[in-house]
């Protein structure tokens, strides 16, 4: 019993832990980044997500070639062990990064604030709203795509669950390679026009998905969740970590960042279960789900809706630049 105990407090670790990894990265890239090219830089931050995806993905997806028995009996703790090999890449990386020039000139300054969630809540409440809502229905969509999917189309639909993973890795992928695109393209067009798109493409798209998947075969699978994850999804990870940082003055960027999109992670966090829940009141019809991802959709078009455009805006200089009363 304890290792299933375990597994779910190491994950909400986890979370927590690369909630604020993530934050910390896309704020060191948006920074550092060149003027008028912060989107595309800042996009892999999110890169670096969906490799851990693929990764994660595809260690399971080797695993479930060894004997049923074997994955139940020891199989599916390989991937945690091996994951071990990570923290020496990690804490590699932590040692050599600097801060960034805009940190480093505020610590100059004494412009570095000690309770920056305060602040954050109270110079920003409106933008602090809109970073809760904006990250809703992306997380509502992996995590219906990487779990429930999975589970749907091996349990209800009969298909292996090496279709059902390789489906997973091949979304991954498509996000992959659109993440910088898209990037950039923000820093064309701007990052509303961006979120929106792909927001409205969930809503429009979550029904067919869902009838592509019945079909059972598995090109069709794979096809219904590369075009998810290629409309839905790569649009809004790709300009998540910039549109982020641009929400919130240098003082308060990395907190309010990822204070305000880990709430909203949280929050979308429980779609896995909510699907489930809803699956089963149709006897296991994904319709209620569909529902549910318009829904998150919703209210993640509300904040995108309610954001300003900041694409042209100097990030340095956005304490000075703006009034915190109206944000």
């Amino acid at each position: 019993m304890w290792a299933p105990i375990l597994l779910t407090v190491l994950r909400v670790c986890q979370g927590l832990g690369a909630g604020a990894e993530f934050g910390g990265a896309a704020t060191l890239l948006a920074e550092h980044a060149p003027p008028g090219r912060r989107g595309y830089y800042a996009s892999f931050a999110q890169t670096g997500v969906q490799i851990g995806l693929v990764l994660g993905t595809s260690a399971f997806l080797l695993i479930q070639l060894l004997p049923e028995q074997d994955v139940l009996a020891w199989g599916w703790r390989v991937p945690f062990l091996v994951s071990f090999a990570l923290i020496g890449v990690a804490l590699y990386v932590r040692l050599r990064v600097a801060e960034s020039p805009v940190f480093r000139e505020m610590a100059r300054t004494r412009g570095v604030v000690k309770l920056p969630i305060r602040d954050a809540l109270a110079r920003h409440p409106r933008n602090f709203l809109v970073g809760v809502g904006a990250h809703i229905c992306d997380t509502a969509v992996v995590y219906t795509l990487a779990t429930f999917s999975v589970a749907y189309a091996t349990g209800q639909l009969g298909l292996t669950s090496q279709t059902a993973l390789l489906g997973v890795i091949l979304f991954g992928l498509t996000v992959i390679a659109l993440q910088p695109f898209y990037g950039e393209l923000s820093d064309r067009i701007g990052r509303r026009p961006l979120n929106l798109f792909s927001v409205v493409f969930v809503a429009l798209y979550v029904f067919p998905y869902f009838l592509l998947v019945d079909t059972g075969l598995p090109w069709v699978v794979w096809l219904a969740m590369m075009v998810m994850g290629a409309f839905g999804f790569a649009p809004q990870v790709a300009v998540q970590p910039v549109f982020y940082a641009e929400l919130f003055g240098a003082r308060v960027r990395y907190t309010g960042f990822a204070a305000s999109r880990e709430l909203g992670a949280a929050l979308a966090g429980f779609s896995p279960l909510i699907g489930a829940a809803l699956a089963a009141r149709l006897g296991g019809a994904p319709w209620l789900v569909a529902a549910f991802l318009i829904g998150t959709a919703v209210i993640s078009f509300v904040a995108f809706y309610a954001a300003r455009e900041n694409k042209d805006i100097d990030i340095a200089a956005m304490d000075a630049l703006r009034d915190p009363a109206k944000e």
